[in-house]
């Protein structure tokens, strides 16, 4: 991993691996070209989108798994694991419906579109007997989200959409003991993650992702095993892509669940010279806000946060309006803190809709060393 640059300047030096050409110049200048010049927009929740479909079991398996085997790899686990809930497998088995979310998003105003990879990493997908389909999942996952941004580019080539490679936190924490009766017992090792990351950013890679980002950062020490993993990814294939970080603060304390403040998550971060940190999920944007302020007085880089429609409620749902959300946002563009904006849990394309429009015309978070005037229009 590279060691922090005291001269270390966003502007110029933007990822992991400053030394290795971008693997497509152009469309980096011109990400960095739009983030000058206004505050872009990621899409909304995957998970809620889907939830909308009511999928059945036999929608997960597809033919590919209805028997309970891969055709390119005989699976005994699957055939005795439900898949119903594996939302990742559904870029295989029902690629119609992911299209679908991804092209409503852009219809909405989103810039960037996240890949339905979240939890392809071998280890989230060994819940499921699948862990052999970490690479593919994230190659085509990738490979559908730069399809359908290419096809809103296509109808209107003066709006760029790029396409953001996921990388999730993964169902287990290299820092916290899950036995309560053991607080030194861990079922996770920094090696073990970084292998899992590095075989999902070769699939990410391989896939056309514009930008990869570690995403809903609860452990830090797992979200340096994903950055370790990206510097080798980056190193194998020769050329590099810009990188995102966002964490998630668990609860009302500030601070994510391995236990860091906002900005202290930044500066255990800071070395991986990142595009963008901010902050995703667990609350909703007014709760957020704070933890967004405080990055940002710390972040030398852009800063991003997409947060939850508000807290969830006594049935898990989601009930922040679109027009809440977005007045809320609104603010958090107003006072100078935003780069990038969009929504995690319980947001919609009509919640992205309202924040694009929101947002729209405000200039974004001024970076170190620039000076940029906030003017509500």
């Amino acid at each position: 991993m590279n060691l922090p640059d005291p001269a270390f300047d966003a502007n110029v030096s933007v990822s992991t691996m400053p030394e290795l050409p971008w693997r497509n110049p152009q469309r980096v200048a011109r990400l960095q070209a739009d983030l000058a010049r206004r505050i872009l927009v990621i899409d909304g929740a995957m998970g809620t989108m889907i939830q909308r479909h009511e999928l059945s079991e036999d929608d997960f398996r597809g033919r590919r798994f209805a028997d309970g085997h891969d055709s390119l790899h005989a699976c005994a686990d699957a055939h005795h694991c439900d898949l119903r809930g594996n939302n990742d497998l559904l870029t295989l088995t029902r690629p119609e419906i992911i299209a679908g979310i991804h092209t409503a998003y852009l219809d909405a105003g989103a810039d960037f579109v996240e890949t339905n990879t979240f939890n392809s990493t071998s280890i989230s997908q060994t819940d499921y007997g699948l862990q052999h389909l970490a690479r593919e999942l994230n190659r085509e996952g990738a490979k559908l989200a730069r399809a359908c941004c290419d096809a809103a580019e296509a109808k209107d080539p003066e709006h760029p959409r790029y396409v953001i490679g996921v990388l999730g936190p993964t169902s287990r924490t290299a820092s916290i003991s899950p036995d309560v009766n053991d607080p030194g017992f861990r079922n996770i090792d920094f090696d073990t993650l970084a292998a899992a990351y590095r075989e999902a950013a070769d699939g990410l890679i391989e896939g056309g992702a514009d930008v990869l980002m570690v995403e809903t950062v609860f452990d830090t020490l797992n979200a340096k095993a994903a950055l370790f993993a990206i510097d080798d990814a980056f190193a194998a294939a020769g050329v590099r892509l810009p990188v995102m970080i966002s964490g998630t603060i668990t609860d009302k304390s500030g601070r994510t669940l391995s236990g860091q403040t906002a900005d202290a998550f930044w500066y255990s971060l800071r070395h991986a010279r990142p595009l963008a940190i901010g902050l995703n999920c667990a609350l909703g944007a007014k709760d957020l806000r704070a933890h967004v302020d405080i990055l940002g007085e710390v972040a030398e880089c852009h800063v991003s946060a997409h947060p939850n429609a508000g807290l969830p409620n006594a049935f898990g749902g989601y009930d922040e309006t679109p027009e809440d959300m977005a007045a809320i946002l609104r603010e958090f563009a107003l006072s100078g803190l935003l780069n990038i904006v969009g929504g995690c849990c319980g947001t919609t394309p009509e919640h992205i809709r309202a924040i694009a429009q929101a947002v729209a015309g405000l200039p974004p978070r001024a970076l170190p060393g620039t000076d940029t005037e906030i003017v509500d229009s």
